[in-house]
């Protein structure tokens, strides 16, 4: 079972009545086919989102061209957790069977990190920091590393 939010469920049932998969002895067929009507495959999938991830990256500066489904589920997965669901829910969505292999995104979301931080120690950083761009003897020692 895989949840559908209801805008993504009806953009489905539109795509099977156009394909006519709802009629008798096409339920058993594969929902999404490639060229020769056979099941699409992972690598089938991959072709298809490097192909469009390729155009799009050099419109969008955000977009990797190397995109692949997992690339795609690890970033769900991120955007879940940092919208605040639980690990739990995160982890039979994406059908882990460990809470630790999910626990992964935990540790990768850098960003509530630092927004934890900074909560708990809002006045670390001074509101008015030096320009260190001006720093010319600063500049020239990042330019060594």
């Amino acid at each position: 079972m895989v949840p559908l939010m209801e805008n993504t469920a009806a953009l489905l049932r539109s795509y099977m009545a156009e394909n006519h998969l709802f009629e008798n002895g096409k339920l058993d067929e594969p929902l999404f086919r490639n060229q020769r009507k056979q099941k699409l495959t992972r690598g089938g999938v991959t072709h298809i989102l490097q192909k469009y991830a390729a155009v799009l990256s050099l419109q969008y500066s955000g977009i990797p061209k190397m995109l692949t489904p997992h690339v795609m589920r690890h970033s769900k997965a991120m955007h879940l957790y940092q919208s605040g669901v639980n690990l739990v829910y995160i982890r039979d969505i994406l059908g882990h069977v460990d809470i630790s292999t999910t626990d992964t995104y935990a540790r990768a979301d850098i960003e509530s990190k630092r927004k934890a931080l900074e909560s708990a120690y809002p006045d670390i950083t001074p509101n008015d920091l030096p320009e260190w761009n001006r720093d010319a003897d600063l500049l020239e020692f990042l330019n060594t590393l």
